[in-house]
């Protein structure tokens, strides 16, 4: 298969971790004999400095006339710290998603065995965690209404959803719950939120077309408690995109980094593959950024693109890095490798399973081969 990946790596450690991404792609390449073309693109604060825009016309029609974007972080301190800057980086992926009508994100949440340990959470409350959180993106909140008085004083955004917004997204979800365990979750504030209660009414009218699906409804507040005290309960999750936002980074402490965690914006025609995870300005240039999210994040655009077995691959060789310890300071603080490490290990692995045995000895006494 040939794709043309559009790849914006944004700032901070997106364009180390998306480096890694893009050497897990090309171990795909070479092993099954597919082309992968990559072309670059400018995006967040390093486009504003740039160009004054954080998401320049340019990037956007690279982006409309590739097959997908392979997008790294967003976001400055230079920017953060200031809430009176009118330009911000988080504009431009806002914009991203609004004009490619990217309505789905969906951010699969695992507890991985050989990491039970790394979570700050019990063992035996995480384990066997397997969490997909379909979360809408373009609506709501983040895209509602603006409003701020005069003297500065009083500050309202809309919380707008249609019908048709909901509906597209709930079908996506209860269509995943049918490959996994059967079971949806919305998650939503229908007791006191008008738009929740739009929510309720629509999914609970196309569960009616998913009778093998069992469908719960609970209150955001009940589902972050849940998400600590029993997250084994949730199989499919679906909810607004604010809620989506806060709660799947809440789900990533379960894993104990949440440099594990990968994500896919979904459309009708575009879609986008990207680590939950921030910039980390505090770690750009250092080689500490865990590059596991966005190498997974890889898998998930091959899986868009029915290439299962590639996916597999990338997923196999991730399993084995942490099975082994083979990782970033966050999740390795005595004997730490590289980011540029990691994903070479991944990488290798991808291309040469069966001469696994010397590889592991060589880069547990800090002399790997896979340079």
């Amino acid at each position: 298969m040939k794709l043309d990946i559009a790849v914006l790596s944004g700032d901070g450690i997106g364009p180390e971790v998306t480096a890694q991404a893009i050497k897990a792609l090309d171990a795909v390449c070479h092993n099954f004999d597919h082309s992968f073309v990559f072309k670059e693109g400018l995006v967040g604060a390093l486009a504003i400095e740039k160009t004054g825009n954080p998401l320049p016309d340019e990037t956007l029609k690279l982006c409309v006339n590739t097959d997908a974007v392979l997008f790294g972080a967003i976001g400055s301190p230079k920017y953060d710290n200031n809430p009176e800057e009118k330009i911000r980086p988080e504009q431009g992926l806002l914009k991203l998603r609004k004009e490619l009508d990217l309505f789905a994100n969906i951010r699969p949440v695992k507890a991985y065995d050989s990491l039970i340990k790394k979570s700050p959470l019990k063992s035996e409350i995480i384990r066997g965690t397997d969490i997909c959180v379909y979360r809408e993106l373009t609506g709501g909140i983040y895209f509602g209404e603006k409003k701020l008085s005069d003297d500065g004083t009083l500050a309202s955004d809309l919380c707008e959803y249609s019908k048709k917004e909901i509906e597209r997204i709930t079908h996506l979800a209860f269509k995943a719950a049918q490959k996994r365990r059967k079971k949806v979750t919305l998650i939503d504030k229908a007791n006191v939120l008008e738009s929740s209660r739009l929510w309720r009414k629509v999914v609970a009218a196309i569960a009616k077309e998913y009778k093998d699906v069992l469908l719960e409804f609970l209150f955001i507040d009940n589902a972050a408690m849940q998400m600590i005290l029993n997250p084994k309960q949730f199989d499919v999750i679906l909810t607004e995109n604010m809620f989506g936002d806060i709660i799947s980074d809440e789900a990533s402490v379960i894993g104990g980094s949440i440099g594990l965690l990968p994500s896919a914006s979904i459309g009708n025609t575009f879609c986008m593959f990207e680590p939950i995870h921030g910039s980390f300005p505090e770690a750009t240039g250092k080689g500490i950024a865990n590059p596991i999210a966005a190498i997974l994040s890889a898998a998930m655009l091959l899986e868009h693109f029915e290439l299962v077995e590639e996916a597999a691959a990338i997923r196999n060789a991730v399993e084995k890095a942490l099975e082994l310890n083979l990782s970033t300071p966050d999740l390795n603080p005595e004997n730490p490798l590289t980011t540029e490490k990691v994903g070479d290990f991944i990488a290798d692995y991808i291309l040469n399973p069966e001469d696994s045995n010397i590889n592991f000895e060589n880069i547990h006494v800090g002399q790997s081969t896979i340079i």
